[in-house]
C-alpha cells in the first residue's frame, strides 16, 4: 500500500503503520456489522428503493414487449440485411461480456495479489458480473431466430450423431460463457456464506432466520468452517483468473479468425482482454458512486477505491490505444488493398461518425484521469465512467457494422440502420440488469462484512472468538 509523511493529519492514514487505509477510522467490528446488515435487515425499504425498482421494472416490460414481437415475427424486425448479418445483438453481446469482466478480476485477481482496498468492492462487483452474463447469454440465443433450438449448440448426445462444429469459435463460446457463468456464480455465493451466517443470527422475523439460515448451509464461524472457507476462494480465485483472459480472448477469435478485412487481424485478444477490463471497472464506478451516497457508505468506499479504480482504467485505456494505433499500422503495413480500404472506410466513410465517437471517447477524454483531481472527484468520475461504456459501445458497433457493410465486392456494399425494436431490446437489457441489480442490494449483503473486519486495526490484536463476540456473531 501507499505510504505518506506521517507528520501529516490526515485522518484516511493509519497513524501506527503510516499506510494509507481504505476505510474510515472509528469503525469497530460491531459498527461494520451493524451498518452493513442493516440495509439487509431493515423492516422499512427505502421509498426512493421502490421508485427505482418500478422504473427498472417498466423497462424489463419493454425488454419482454420486443421479445414476444421477435420471437413472432422473426429477426427481420431488426436492421439485419445483407451484407450486415451482424447488428445490435452481436454488439451488446461482447459489451455485456466485458462489463462482466471486472467483477472477475477483482474478485479473483487482486484476492490472489492480496490488494485489501478490493475488500468493499468485490461483493457487488461479483454480482454485477453474473448480471450482465445473463444480459449477454440472451444475444446469440435470440439472434439464431429459432431460440427454442438453442440446445443444439452443445454437444449432447442424440440418435442421429449431429455434432456441433466444433472448429467454429462460435461454439467455443459457448463453452467459454458458460464456464465463465458457472464459476462466477459459486465464486459470488461462496464468498457469500460467512455473511448470510451473520444476518441468520442477526434476523428478528422467523422468515428471515429461515431463509438465511438455507443459504448460510449450516455456518457456525469455527475454525474448520474459516480453513475450508479460504481455501475454497483461493481455489476458485485460481480458476476464475484464466477466465480474465480467456473468456474475451475466445469472443475475439469470433471475429480474428475470418477473413473479413477488420476482422482478420491477432491483435484482437489482448486488446479485447484489455477493453473489457476497461468498460467493467467503468461499470463499477458508475454502480458503486450512486450506491455510496445513497445508502451513505462513503466511510466503506471511500476516495481511495475510485482513485484506484481511475488507474486501472488509465492502463486499461492506454492498452486499448494501442490496440487501436496497431489495427491502423498494420491495415497500412500489411500492404494489403482491402485492409487499407477497411481501415479508411472506417474512419472517413459513410459512418465514420462512430469512429471518431469511439476515439473521443475511449482515448481522449480518460486522459484526464492522469489527474488525481479528477480520479478522486465523485461527479467527474461518475461522468467518466459514463463516456468509457459508451465508448466501449461503439468500440464494438464499429468492429462489428463497419467492418461489414462495405466488403470486398462494391456490388455487395450495404448499409445499416438499427429498428426501434435493436433499440428497444438494448435499452430492456439495461433495465433488467438495474432490476436484478436492486433486487441484490436489498436482499443481499452488498458489502462483505467478513473481509472488512479484517481491515480494522482490531483485528490485528484481537482473536477470532472475540472479534465474533463483538461483531454480534
Amino acid at each position: 500500500m501507499a505510504t505518506r509523511d506521517l507528520s501529516t493529519n490526515d485522518p484516511m492514514l493509519d497513524p501506527i503503520t503510516g499506510e494509507v487505509v481504505v476505510i474510515a477510522p472509528g469503525h469497530s467490528f460491531k459498527s461494520v456489522t451493524e451498518k452493513i446488515s442493516r440495509i439487509v435487515l431493515t423492516a422499512h425499504t427505502p421509498v426512493g428503493w421502490f421508485f427505482g425498482l418500478l422504473v427498472a421494472g417498466g423497462v424489463v416490460m419493454l425488454l419482454l414487449t420486443c421479445l414476444t414481437w421477435l420471437f413472432l415475427k422473426g429477426v427481420g424486425i431488426w436492421g439485419l440485411d445483407i451484407p450486415v448479418g451482424w447488428g445490435f445483438a452481436i454488439v451488446n453481446f461482447v459489451w455485456w461480456i466485458g462489463i462482466g469482466h471486472a467483477g472477475t478480476l477483482i474478485s479473483a485477481i487482486l484476492l490472489l495479489f492480496k490488494q485489501t482496498w478490493r475488500n468493499s468492492i468485490n461483493r457487488f462487483a461479483e454480482a454485477m458480473t453474473i448480471f450482465a452474463v445473463v444480459c449477454a447469454g440472451m444475444f446469440p440465443l435470440i439472434h439464431v431466430g429459432r431460440p427454442w433450438l438453442g440446445y443444439w449448440l452443445f454437444p449432447y448426445p442424440n440418435s442421429m450423431s449431429v455434432w456441433p462444429q466444433f472448429r467454429s469459435p462460435l461454439l467455443w463460446d459457448v463453452f467459454a460463457v458458460s464456464t465463465y457463468a458457472t464459476i462466477s456464480v459459486v465464486f459470488w455465493y461462496i464468498g457469500m456464506i460467512p455473511d448470510l451466517g451473520t444476518l441468520r443470527d442477526r434476523a428478528k422475523t422467523p422468515v428471515g432466520q429461515y431463509f438465511f439460515g438455507l443459504l448460510a448451509l449450516g455456518w457456525r464461524g469455527s475454525v474448520r468452517h474459516w480453513m475450508r472457507y479460504e481455501t475454497a476462494s483461493l481455489l476458485l480465485a485460481g480458476l476464475a483468473t484464466p477466465l480474465v483472459l480467456s473468456v474475451h480472448t475466445v469472443i475475439s477469435f469470433d471475429f480474428a479468425v475470418a477473413i473479413i478485412p477488420g476482422w482478420h487481424t491477432t491483435i484482437f485478444p489482448p486488446y479485447f482482454v484489455a477493453g473489457a477490463v476497461y468498460s467493467g471497472f467503468a461499470m463499477v464506478i458508475t454502480l458503486a458512486i450512486p450506491i455510496r451516497k445513497f445508502y451513505h457508505l462513503e466511510d466503506l468506499i471511500t476516495i481511495r477505491h475510485l482513485d484506484n479504480m481511475g488507474k486501472v482504467m488509465l492502463t486499461t485505456g492506454l492498452i486499448v490505444a494501442y490496440g487501436y494505433g496497431m489495427e491502423l499500422f498494420m491495415s497500412w503495413y500489411s500492404a494489403s488493398h482491402w485492409e487499407y480500404f477497411a481501415f479508411w472506410n472506417r474512419l472517413f466513410g459513410p459512418m465514420g461518425w462512430s469512429y471518431w465517437v469511439l476515439i473521443t471517447c475511449n482515448i481522449a477524454l480518460p486522459q484526464f484521469l492522469w489527474s488525481r483531481y479528477v480520479r478522486t472527484h465523485v461527479g467527474l468520475m461518475f461522468i467518466m465512467s459514463i463516456i468509457v461504456n459508451t465508448g466501449m459501445w461503439f468500440e464494438r458497433f464499429v468492429i462489428v457494422v463497419t467492418s461489414l457493410y462495405r466488403d470486398y465486392l462494391p456490388s455487395s456494399w450495404g448499409t445499416y440502420r438499427a429498428t426501434r425494436w435493436d433499440y428497444g431490446t438494448f435499452i430492456g437489457t439495461l433495465g433488467l440488469f438495474t432490476f436484478l441489480f436492486f433486487l441484490f442490494i436489498r436482499f443481499l449483503p452488498m458489502i462483505p462484512m467478513s473481509e472488512l473486519r479484517v481491515l480494522l486495526p482490531q483485528s490485528k490484536v484481537k482473536h477470532l472468538p472475540e472479534a465474533a463476540h463483538e461483531a454480534g456473531d
